[in-house]
């Protein structure tokens, strides 16, 4: 393939996965307000624990602007079509690549997508589900004893949830960009035992980056994760380099 047509490839790549996006996010502007009470969840349940825990303080949504409402609603439906169609989008980004790949890595490309998928979602899950305590642990530094009360702007909610989940999406695809690494034969489990402990501080440091709020909670919880799911992964690794040392020890040959 010339690169005039490596260029026309990715457009259309580019092009179908635009589209796919846009029509995800046209079918679920017809389930706009159910999604609006779906990613509002996190709100409501850290209000109602703020209600039990600290009653004195109040948390209100607000919208402060004419035009908010109209972006809010794009924002949500962006959000939603983009999460839905990623299984759609993602395959295009390995369509792209597979032509350029032998059999053997054609087969890893495929395990790679394959777990790619459900780990990013796994993750968005989880700051779905992280976020009312992360709300519940900022709050709380307000300071009591006088009139005060928290105008949580609406936009800005959704924008700190729509990066807490891509944030925790990133972080939860740490163990199959590891794994395939090991499975080209570039990155070997003795590497990874070796800087064990510089990855796991690694981990935090990125959770302790990322996590927008800054609230201790969410960092924990991601470090935590990612730590566990690094873990996994070296132990895979491990796996894989005993069944390829035996595979040499037998004369088989083995792709690098």
């Amino acid at each position: 393939m010339s690169l005039a047509d490596h260029l026309r490839e990715l457009r259309y790549r580019m092009v179908l996965s635009l589209v796919v996006i846009g029509v995800g996010m046209i079918a679920c502007a017809f389930f706009y307000q159910r999604i609006v009470e779906f990613l509002m969840q996190p709100y409501l349940v850290a209000q109602a624990q703020l209600a039990i825990s600290n009653p004195d303080l109040e948390m209100t949504a607000t919208i402060n602007d004419v035009t908010q409402p109209f972006l809010f609603a794009l924002q949500v439906v962006g959000l939603a079509g983009l999460i839905f169609t990623s299984p759609l989008w993602i395959y295009q980004v390995w369509a792209y690549i597979v032509p350029a790949l032998v059999a053997q890595e054609k087969k890893y490309a495929l395990a790679f997508m394959g777990a790619a998928i459900p780990l990013f979602l796994a993750g968005v899950a989880a700051a779905y589900w992280v976020l009312p305590q992360g709300i519940v642990v900022m709050m709380q530094f307000t300071p009591m004893g006088v009139d005060i009360t928290n105008l949580i702007d609406i936009s800005n909610f959704l924008r700190l949830l729509i990066v807490m989940m891509l944030v925790f999406g990133i972080g939860f695809l740490t163990p199959v960009f590891v794994v395939a690494l090991n499975l080209i034969g570039i990155l070997p489990a003795s590497a990874l035992k070796a800087s064990r402990s510089y990855v796991i501080f690694g981990c935090f440091v990125f959770a302790a980056a990322a996590t927008p709020g800054g609230d201790p909670f969410s960092m924990i919880v991601l470090g935590l994760t990612m730590t566990v799911l690094f873990l996994g992964s070296e132990y895979l690794c491990r796996i894989n380099d005993r069944r390829r040392a035996r595979k040499q020890a037998a004369g088989e040959i083995v792709p690098a």
